[in-house]
């Protein structure tokens, strides 16, 4: 009993570390370098986490309760998915437009529903290796979203701290941070499209390791 306790409090420990990964904190950035207020960020990523945690549950959980084996097209096809994601989110920030209106909570869902078909095959088949029953592994997988939702809502209220500090002040450092996020989300999606062509996406022979 106390393996499995102390499997589970290591998702809840290892989802919060899982929102920190590059790809996420760029996709965040872009949704919230232009929010004024901390709290509404915070949200927003909050918001990104709870879709992100729907589709780990989704497609890890068919993958812990039916054994599936994802084809490496399939699993390329989703982190390209991502790719194409974050070039479009970078270019709606570069383009001037708010990507992730107040009040509205639908795009930061999509955004991070679209963001977890990366990262949910291995997740899951992290969770196939180290326990034996189904149950435990999807209660792993509730946990570990959870600690995504909390680590991703500290993560964007820490972003998002220079822009609302400097929003009254200094218009010009808002538009250099929405401009940097910008950039830096269209050149993390060229980099994964990229990765995703040379794995054989569009090759007879695709070769994909779940990362």
């Amino acid at each position: 009993m106390l393996s499995a306790v102390s499997l589970l409090m290591i998702g809840f420990v290892l989802g919060m570390r899982h929102a920190t990964d590059a790809d996420h904190v760029v996709a965040v950035t872009t949704i919230v370098s232009d929010q004024p207020s901390l709290w509404r960020a915070a949200r927003v990523g909050a918001v990104w986490g709870i879709g992100h945690s729907i589709t780990i549950l989704l497609v890890g959980g068919a993958i812990i309760l039916f054994r599936l084996t994802i084809p490496p097209r399939l699993g390329l096809a989703m982190e390209f998915a991502v790719a194409v994601m974050l070039i479009v989110l970078g270019a709606i920030n570069l383009s001037g437009r708010q990507i992730a209106s107040a009040g509205s909570s639908a795009r930061p869902l999509l955004v991070g529903f679209v963001h977890g078909l990366a990262g949910s095959a291995f997740v899951a088949l992290l969770v196939l290796a180290a326990v034996q029953s189904p149950w435990i592994g999807l209660l792993y997988l509730g946990l570990f979203g959870i600690g995504t939702v909390a680590g991703m809502a500290l993560i964007t209220f820490a972003i998002a701290m220079p822009s609302a500090l400097t929003a009254r002040r200094f218009v010009n450092m808002q538009r250099y941070l929405r401009l940097a996020s910008g950039v830096a989300s269209v050149a993390f999606g060229l980099l994964l499209a990229r990765d995703g062509i040379a794995d054989g996406l569009f090759s007879a022979t695709p070769h994909w390791d779940p990362r």
